[in-house]
């Protein structure tokens, strides 16, 4: 995978990063939930870690207009959780596996609307050719890691956490928030290579 010096340097710190220092998972509270896995694809741009994500239609019955990252459910025919994750990918972005070098994960979580989840960290080219598939992706997103700021949103009737960028209209909150401050976190420990 091309990534210049600077960039290979930090994500092989982030790789041993998220091995020595794993997230904290948070446990089911004993509900029977489905199994399923995220990937947050991680690029290096003009000297800074960028992460991918996802916003979905509104149209969609599950997560209408949320920004997620890439993921789902885990089929039978999936032989781990990172396979959920990266077909997911594939099927929503286009990104081929082979396209992923996997760093880690953070921490697993359940989600409101039923899942656990685990969440994947990788890298993927700049500007590797995505094909987002129009049922489950309005629109991709890019986020500057090193200039996510925290906010607050009035979100289904309640004040939510948010992560925010400059330049986007858009917000993370809910699940996925959850999962970026986690990655957030690793980031910021490796801020000054």
């Amino acid at each position: 995978m091309a990534v210049d010096g600077s960039g290979a340097r930090f994500f092989d710190e982030l790789k041993r990063h998220l091995r020595e220092a794993p997230s904290r998972s948070l446990a089911s509270g004993g509900m029977v939930l489905r199994d399923a896995a995220v990937l947050a694809p991680l690029f290096w741009r003009s000297g800074e870690p960028w992460v991918l994500l996802t916003r979905r239609p509104m149209t969609l019955r599950k997560h209408p207009g949320q920004v997620a990252f890439p993921g789902g459910g885990r089929d039978p025919s999936d032989v781990t959780l990172l396979h959920t994750a990266l077909r997911e990918t594939q099927e929503e972005l286009g990104i081929a596996p082979d396209d992923v070098e996997v760093l880690g994960m953070l921490g697993t979580m359940p989600t409101i609307t039923g899942y656990f989840v685990t969440p994947f960290v990788g890298v993927i080219p700049e500007g590797v050719a995505l094909t987002p598939n129009p049922v489950e992706i309005e629109r991709v997103l890019e986020a500057p890691l090193f200039r996510l700021r925290r906010g607050t949103r009035f979100v289904y009737g309640a004040d939510r956490e948010s992560w925010e960028w400059e330049g986007s209209t858009d917000f993370v909150w809910g699940a996925t928030f959850r999962m970026l401050s986690q990655l957030v976190e690793h980031v910021e420990a490796l801020r000054g290579l």
